[in-house]
């Protein structure tokens, strides 16, 4: 059997056995590590929202707590081998690199689970208001940051962009960050005409809209929509509702994916079914947290997931207990 690597099994299952004794009753430390990406993207605001609300809700468990540990990584490219390798026991993954990993495509299938569906990612480009620039096409052979090197946000936009038949490194002067919160100031101060990112709290498009002069998002028509889907159908028609960002007043639709939460393919049923039933019993407070969770749902978890043989085993249990699966 593949021994797991020192940090994994530290931060796994039974990765601190001592027992605390409250009220009489033994408490056993679940302590979990969550990989999430680099400062100044989404999935670190949002995996402290996760990690806050499940470490609440473990606090009033009766027989167990369960810890969550949130952990900068660089994304979703890396998540997965760090997730493979057994160096996570938790990690955030954008919908395309999951698509991928779980279909096969340029690398072996992964065998790694969903936990949940952690919220639906339409991709936009955003543009400095007072810019020449209102399509996609407008922004060919310009200077465009599609998003941190390791994150899930350029495979994204190189489907899209494939689907209008578009190449994103030969059509574009396509940068990419070390650190997604960089990617503004770029825009805001001439180094880039736009920043593509995705989804309805990304960090990036509140600073873009909130920077003086405001800011223009750039979706794909409904005629380029329906081109990209007839080439790439696992894209989904998404919504950004009107006033996710400030001066957005209309909804704006577009193509994306749902982020998930990974697990590793080790982490026991019993385990990861504690790990469904605290975080759908926290759904309402994660939802106060971060408005984007909101869409963490054990419904939509079933809906988002390309098929029910890749929700962890102990999850499904839990879904068809209370259910929202067959």
């Amino acid at each position: 059997m593949k021994r797991l690597p020192w940090l994994g099994l530290a931060v796994a299952l039974l990765a601190s056995a001592a027992a605390a004794q409250q009220g009489g009753h033994a408490i056993s430390t679940l302590a979990l590590s969550l990989g999430t990406a680099t400062p100044g993207g989404g999935f670190p605001v949002y995996g402290e929202a996760f990690a806050k609300a499940m470490n609440h809700k473990a606090m009033n468990d009766a027989d167990a707590q369960l810890k969550i540990l949130p952990r900068n990584t660089m994304g979703s490219n890396e998540n997965i081998p760090l997730l493979e390798q057994g160096e996570l026991d938790l990690g955030l993954v954008a919908g395309e690199p999951a698509y991928q990993a779980f279909m096969g495509i340029e690398r072996p299938k992964t065998r790694l689970k969903i936990l949940t569906a952690i919220f639906s990612s339409p991709g936009l480009f955003v543009v400095r208001q007072d810019s020449a620039y209102r399509s996609i096409r407008d922004l060919v052979g310009h200077a465009v940051v599609f998003g941190a090197k390791g994150s899930g946000l350029p495979i994204m936009s190189r489907y899209m962009l494939d689907g209008l038949g578009l190449k994103q490194d030969e059509d574009f002067e396509a940068i990419y960050l070390d650190r997604a919160g960089d990617g503004p100031a770029m825009v805001q101060d001439g180094r880039a005409v736009a920043l593509w990112g995705a989804g309805t709290g990304w960090p990036g498009f509140h600073a873009m809209a909130k920077a003086p002069g405001g800011a223009r998002f750039i979706a794909p028509s409904a005629e380029e929509i329906a081109q990209i889907r007839a080439k790439h159908s696992f894209l989904k028609l998404l919504t950004v509702p009107p006033n996710s960002y400030p001066g957005q007043s209309e909804a704006i639709a577009s193509i994306g994916s749902w982020s998930y939460v990974l697990t590793r393919e080790s982490l026991p049923d019993d385990v990861a079914y504690r790990l469904a039933k605290t975080l759908h019993g926290a759904e309402a407070a994660l939802c106060t947290a971060l408005a984007q969770a909101c869409e963490t749902t054990a419904a939509n978890t079933v809906a988002a997931a390309p098929s029910l043989d890749l929700i962890h085993p102990g999850v499904l249990r839990y879904f068809r207990e209370i259910g929202v699966a067959k």
